[in-house]
């Protein structure tokens, strides 16, 4: 659990709304998080990995997607993806001086997918990338498999993994992964979906552990 209850202010700018979370003192980094479908900047997972990164020393923006501010329930078409994507470079763009530290971008499931996609088309969008619950494919069709952006990822890339997340196997999201030609780490949580349930299991800490060893290079 983190240490320390961080300082979390809303941002509303430029369109980019967030939740921004500080540490006391110098920064060490910045993180900007996207949730997933069916959430928003509240969302738990998000909310529980902040204060993990931020307990590490990163500030940690959890941003609403543009489709989010657009409506606050629903989930995203796929017609407005590449606004969303748009979405997640400008929220980079603009949260980007927090730090004079390296930036990490990423989300879970449907935010991870379309900031992996970002990085993808932009290689020097961010430092580093933080997947949860990466949507390797739609429950129960494996053939749809969501791995063509994946080789053009050129940062370090941390995915944490449910291992009853019917979105993806182990095996086909280690095989997913060695697609990626860069630095990566698996986190796999036994007995855990989508969700990941950071309320019930360590899946936050493991998270910051990962991301402070492998895309800070700081060890733990």
């Amino acid at each position: 659990m983190a240490a320390t209850t961080p300082e979390t202010t809303p941002y509303d700018d430029d369109g980019v709304v967030a939740e921004v979370s500080r540490p006391p003192g110098d920064s060490i980094g910045v993180a900007v998080l996207a949730h997933g479908a069916g959430g928003d900047r509240h969302a738990v997972i998000l909310r529980a990995v902040a204060g993990e990164l931020c307990a590490r020393g990163l500030v940690v923006a959890r941003i609403d997607l543009p489709y989010r501010q657009r409506r606050p329930k629903g989930p995203p078409s796929p017609s407005t993806a590449a606004a969303d994507r748009d979405g997640i470079v400008a929220a980079c763009a603009a949260l980007r001086g927090e730090s004079t530290g390296p930036l990490i971008v990423g989300g879970h499931s449907y935010g991870g997918r379309q900031a992996s996609m970002a990085v993808a088309e932009n290689p020097d969008l961010a430092d580093g990338l933080l997947l949860t619950s990466y949507p390797l494919h739609p429950p129960g069709k494996p053939d749809r498999l969501r791995t063509e952006h994946l080789p053009s990822i050129t940062v370090p890339t941390v995915i944490v993994h449910g291992s009853t997340d019917p979105f993806a196997t182990t095996d086909e999201l280690t095989a997913a992964v060695a697609l990626i030609p860069a630095a990566t780490r698996v986190v796999e949580l036994e007995k855990v979906g989508h969700n990941l349930n950071p309320d019930r299991k360590p899946t936050a800490t493991l998270t910051a552990d990962a991301v402070v060893e492998v895309l800070l290079g700081r060890g733990r």
